[in-house]
């Protein structure tokens, strides 16, 4: 009897160990859902947004201008940030705030890329603490689940005047 009762409990901890394998793997290379807070990324996604987050475009190498990606916050690593890809390895950007009447123009060094929230006026990002390594996306949003009023694809940019085609 205790030896058949050692053999269930041993099971169950090899499914246990296996399934949390696959489920780690999952959201590890897949993607999950995340809940998003803050201002920054306002109109785009308001604050207590769930959205999902696809995570197979950071191994790739497939993040674009325009894409709103999970990153580990620079300034601190326990937390993760939302922005806006502005500007990839190479690109010239725009690193003035919107008020400023002098612009200043920078370009985006290899292996980093430059990020800003849709909310200028109220997002803390590569204009605080310059261009973001590569390494820190942790994904790519793709869709809104919640408010079930705006599921579906995010919109473009509210800020497409600050890509630079040069």
């Amino acid at each position: 009897m205790l030896r058949n009762a050692l053999g269930k409990a041993c099971r169950f901890l090899g499914y246990t160990v296996q399934y949390g394998c696959i489920a780690h793997c999952a959201f590890e290379y897949l993607g999950g859902i995340v809940v998003c807070s803050g201002p920054s990324m306002e109109p785009t996604i308001q604050n207590s947004d769930v959205v999902f987050s696809e995570n197979l475009s950071r191994h790739f190498y497939c993040i674009q201008k325009g894409d709103i990606v999970i990153v580990k916050s620079p300034n601190d690593p326990k937390s993760n940030i939302c922005k806006r890809v502005i500007g990839l390895e190479g690109d010239k950007v725009c690193t003035s705030n919107p008020s400023d009447f002098l612009k200043s123009h920078s370009y985006v060094p290899k292996g980093h890329v430059w990020l800003e929230g849709d909310n200028l006026r109220n997002s803390t990002d590569s204009r605080c603490y310059g261009p973001v390594p590569y390494g820190l996306i942790r994904g790519r949003i793709c869709l809104k689940i919640w408010p079930l009023n705006d599921f579906g694809f995010l919109r473009a940019s509210p800020n497409g005047h600050r890509f630079l085609d040069d």
